[in-house]
């Protein structure tokens, strides 16, 4: 979903072009408006904006001005200049400018939306995995990529010689030309793939390979990065601002990454099929830190909500809180394939890996007990940690015979025991994530109903519920079965009949209510909704 911003000191024309495009493109737009330079610019720091439709001449700021300050915060913004005046050295100023277009108010609503479409129709070429592809320029080899993969892997398990020193890693980086500063701080993102049922591991490999290349496509602008596979198969991005990127961007960088991992997001669904959800740190760190941080995304991971759909989940606890989330204890590659399947919640998976090691480990009991041994606990274990970190141990009857092999009468019993506790932990799991999320929904409503009347835009209620606005427009459609302006549009016109009812209210404080400054927008609002007038409906009440 693009994101579309109105900008004009006449509300009037402001709220019609609101309500225009609310009405044509809702499903494809998240539309939102701002009646000066100033409100806009509130805007453009709180959420990724695709399309700025604004007035040239505005009193303060003006538009050309406020559209460098527009390239400042996403540089990818396409600009439409909207003006009543057609004098030469306006039209002359901005067409000069990157990603913009010039049209004047009187060629009407029609011309307005039209080249609105035309502009979405030019950011969707733009995405297009190839026009992507040829502007991504490979700044390392193979080899080089698979050096600096080790080298990171290695660092990320917080070794204390990988990290001990800044000369040390200053050395390090130069030497395996890691374009990263290790004198300042960095910023994580964890992304994790969603892959097609049908591809295999050299497909997988292709994938993350064409990922990472959108990645430095859309990074390159503002930000340096570097993206490295971790030992669980997820990529994990380093990121710090580019040398030349100005104060204001150091301080927008969180947003910035925010709105534009958006736009790889739908990149990669669009090309590769493929979805990527993203974990992100919600403040840099110095690289003594990322051991840490980097265990605390993925724990966050695990806590996701809105199963299937691409997320991007920001860390949004303070920089200075610890971090007690330490990995298990080392176990060997089988129990580790299967400790990521547990976290990703692919219970198939875990459950044919279980099979393939209780038979394995059964056959060879009568030669190898200890090690028949020493393969149940390593499951064991992991499925007892997982059980304590998310607070499954007061839930499961007789979790604790998970530790106390004597407890059974024989390894395979044991083994039938295991297979038993995994599927009641993942049954727990899918049943808690159903319950968090019809608990988030229940929120939101919540919400709505109780601030009809005040901004209910989905970047204000993305921020309140800790969201990124475009995962809560799916989130919300995909759990409620509507999307969430058609909620609120439903809940404003409940509390309109609701109000219209007692004769007391008069119409402009009745649109007051539900969130409409001006009676006329509110009017034809309830026209649209009901084939009638307010003052009509009021009146067939009598």
């Amino acid at each position: 979903m693009y994101r579309l911003l109105i900008v004009d000191d006449e509300e009037i024309i402001t709220d019609g072009l609101y309500e225009v495009f609310q009405r044509l493109m809702s499903e494809s737009l998240d539309v939102c408006k701002a009646y000066s330079a100033k409100e806009a610019l509130d805007w453009l720091s709180r959420t990724r904006v695709d399309i700025v439709l604004t007035d040239i001449r505005m009193p303060g700021m003006n538009g050309l001005e406020l559209s460098q300050q527009i390239q400042i915060y996403w540089p990818r913004c396409k600009i439409v200049f909207l003006t009543g005046f057609s004098e030469f050295d306006y039209a002359y100023q901005a067409i000069q400018l990157p990603n913009t277009r010039y049209l004047l108010k009187t060629e009407g609503y029609d011309k307005v939306t039209q080249t609105v479409m035309d502009v979405i129709r030019e950011i969707d070429q733009d995405l297009r995995v190839e026009r992507l592809v040829e502007k991504s320029l490979e700044q390392t080899d193979a080899l080089e990529l698979i050096a600096q993969g080790d080298y990171f892997r290695h660092f990320l398990q917080g070794s204390s010689s990988s990290h001990r020193h800044r000369e040390e890693l200053a050395r390090d980086f130069e030497e395996l030309h890691i374009p990263l500063s290790p004198g300042a701080p960095v910023l994580l993102a964890l992304g994790r793939v969603s892959y097609r049922a049908d591809i295999g591991f050299a497909g997988r490999s292709r994938v993350l390979w064409e990922i990472r290349k959108l990645w430095n496509s859309f990074m390159s602008e503002q930000t340096i990065s570097i993206g490295v596979i971790d030992k669980y198969d997820d990529v994990l991005w380093f990121i710090q601002p580019s040398l030349d990127a100005g104060e204001t961007f150091h301080q927008h960088l969180i947003r910035y990454l925010e709105g534009t991992l958006e736009l790889v997001q739908e990149a990669c669904q669009a090309s590769l099929q493929s979805s990527v959800s993203f974990t992100v740190s919600g403040s840099l760190c110095e690289w003594e830190e990322v051991p840490p941080r980097y265990e605390r995304l993925r724990r966050l991971q695990q806590l996701r909500i809105g199963d299937g759909l691409a997320m991007i989940l920001m860390d949004r606890a303070e920089q200075g809180e610890a971090d007690a989330l330490k990995e298990a204890a080392s176990i060997d590659q089988k129990a580790a394939i299967m400790e990521v399947y547990l976290e990703g919640g692919k219970a198939a998976e875990f459950l044919g890996e279980l099979d393939m090691l209780s038979a394995a480990l059964l056959q060879c009991c009568c030669g190898n007990v200890q090690k028949t041994i020493e393969g149940y606990y390593a499951v064991a274990l992991i499925l007892f940690s997982y059980m304590n970190r998310m607070g499954m141990h007061d839930k499961l009857a007789e979790y604790g015979k998970l530790m106390r092999l004597d407890d059974h009468d024989s390894m395979k019993e044991a083994f039938v025991y295991l297979r038993e506790a995994a599927e009641s932990v993942f049954d727990y799991k899918n049943k808690d994530e159903r319950d968090r999320a019809s608990k988030v929904i229940e929120r939101i409503c919540q919400f709505i109903e109780d601030h009809l009347s005040e901004d209910l835009s989905l970047v204000r209620l993305a921020e309140i519920h800790f969201f990124n606005p475009s995962y809560l427009s799916r989130f919300f459609k995909q759990e409620f079965g509507m999307n969430v302006s058609e909620y609120i549009d439903k809940c404003r016109l409940r509390k309109a009949k609701e109000m219209l009812r007692n004769h007391e209210w008069k119409v402009r404080d009745v649109a007051s209510a539900v969130g409409y400054e001006a009676a006329h927008s509110f009017t034809r609002f309830f026209k649209k909704m009901t084939g009638l007038t307010p003052q009509e409906y009021r009146d067939g009440l009598v």
